[in-house]
């Protein structure tokens, strides 16, 4: 029981460290798009780049899958922006089926790579134990509940300003999307390591 809640708050702080917040902004960059009513979809979203990331970590967790990690630290904050801009470029069909779709691959392909950005600090987690895919389901538990958590912040900001402050929908997400941009090409450029 103590490996159990030890991993799932694993999973759990992995998502919610400030010091990794790049995550936290991927979720942003996922979720402004949709409201409460699109729970369905989101919740699908967060699952999808659960199992994405959940994939990855098991196929380095087993040495399956080795990648240079200054190309998933590059690549992790390029999945953020491109998420950030795809929200800007379709502002006028958001939270509609098709752009569902394309956000259901943006995380299930962008959980790959976030994940392999993880897999040395879960490597070091288990050890050399044989018995790793228990440990990272619990972990993937925590990572899920995690996201809910962002997500429903998200969800419930874009309602305040939309209900209470009457920002338009459209403008809400340009400008979250924009912020997340900002924030995010610092670190890409300090991830560019060629």
């Amino acid at each position: 029981m103590d490996n159990f809640i030890f991993f799932i708050k694993q999973g759990l702080f992995h998502v919610l460290d400030w010091n990794a917040y790049d995550h936290i902004l991927f979720l942003v960059a996922l979720a402004i798009v949709y409201d409460f009513k699109n729970w369905k979809k989101v919740l699908w979203l967060i699952s999808f780049f659960t199992i994405g990331h959940t994939l990855t970590l098991i196929l380095a967790a087993y040495k399956i899958v080795s990648v240079n990690i200054n190309w998933i630290e590059f690549l992790i904050p390029v999945t953020i922006i491109i998420t950030a801009l795809v929200n800007i470029l379709y502002v006028k069909g958001t939270a509609k089926n098709t752009k569902t779709n394309i956000n259901l691959f943006f995380a299930l392909f962008f959980g790959l790579i976030h994940g392999l950005g993880f897999s040395g600090y879960f490597k070091m987690l288990v050890g050399s134990s044989n018995n790793k895919f228990i440990p990272l389901l619990e972990f993937a538990l925590g990572i899920e509940m995690a996201q809910i958590i962002i997500v429903l912040i998200v969800l419930f900001a874009g309602f305040i300003f939309q209900t209470i402050f009457r920002f338009s929908k459209r403008d809400w997400i340009l400008i979250i999307s924009s912020i997340v941009i900002g924030i995010v090409l610092p670190i890409l450029k300090g991830a560019i390591f060629w």
